[in-house]
């Protein structure tokens, strides 16, 4: 039994993994959304986090915890998983192309945080809203485009995508790296649908691929599911109005 440990109340880097425990079928344990009377709960998040009991503490959630081992950081997380759930490729070269993916998704994922909070994350948007107006201007005309851009060619270059329905980044397999491309474009959808549909435009195979993944059987239970938190504005994607323009 996998325990995941992340916030309550927000999809955020936790999403990413719980994407891959669910098209996986593994067993977990959402621990923060837990009751505190069974050892979960908010408590025993922060008993991971401040707690002087480990050796290698994490920095940050999400941490997933099995056995006596304890791995941070979402591309590291599913970096195991992959292999384990079966979403990864048997090849060492595949699979170190699978974290390359993953590792640009990250990063995107840190500059769509940063469209709503371009100064600090301690700072409400409002006390950096004239900051992130001119970020989120940058961000739609360039670093949205560029990124997708290269999803694109990624999924261009992969051949076992000629005449697949729902193209793949590597392989012909689902993968946790698409899993991860997928919520990554449904929170953008979510966040700026405006500038995002305007790109997944010039990008058939993206938009592909959004619209597939959730056909995995287990995946749509999720997504259809009360587990699956909805979109809202204290997580990492952030619906506002004036910053889609």
């Amino acid at each position: 039994m996998y325990q995941l440990h992340y916030w309550p109340g927000i999809q955020g880097r936790g999403e990413f993994v719980r994407l891959a425990l669910e098209a996986g079928g593994a067993p977990y344990v959402d621990v923060a959304r837990g009751p505190s009377g069974k050892g979960q709960g908010m408590s025993a998040l922060m008993a991971l986090l401040e707690g002087d009991d480990l050796q290698r503490p994490p920095f940050a959630c999400p941490a997933l915890v099995t056995g006596r081992q304890v791995i941070a950081q979402t591309a590291a997380i599913l970096l195991f998983l992959g292999p384990r759930l079966k979403l990864a490729p048997a090849g060492e070269a595949d699979r170190l192309w699978l974290h390359q993916i993953q590792l640009t998704i990250a990063d995107m994922v840190t500059e769509v945080h940063d469209v709503h909070h371009p100064i600090g994350s301690s700072l409400y948007y409002e006390d950096q809203k004239a900051e992130a107006l001119r970020r989120a201007k940058d961000f739609r005309r360039s670093r949205l485009p560029r990124f997708i851009g290269w999803f694109e060619t990624v999924l261009d270059r992969n051949p076992r995508n000629e005449g697949a329905a729902v193209p793949r980044l590597v392989g012909a397999r689902l993968t946790y790296a698409d899993l991860s491309l997928f919520q990554l474009v449904d929170g953008l959808l979510y966040a700026l649908p405006r500038a995002t549909r305007r790109v997944l435009k010039q990008a058939p195979r993206v938009a592909a691929l959004h619209a597939g993944v959730p056909r995995q059987r287990r995946l749509a239970a999720y997504l259809a599911s009360e587990r699956r938190i909805p979109f809202n504005k204290v997580g990492i994607f952030r619906h506002y109005p004036e910053l889609d323009g």
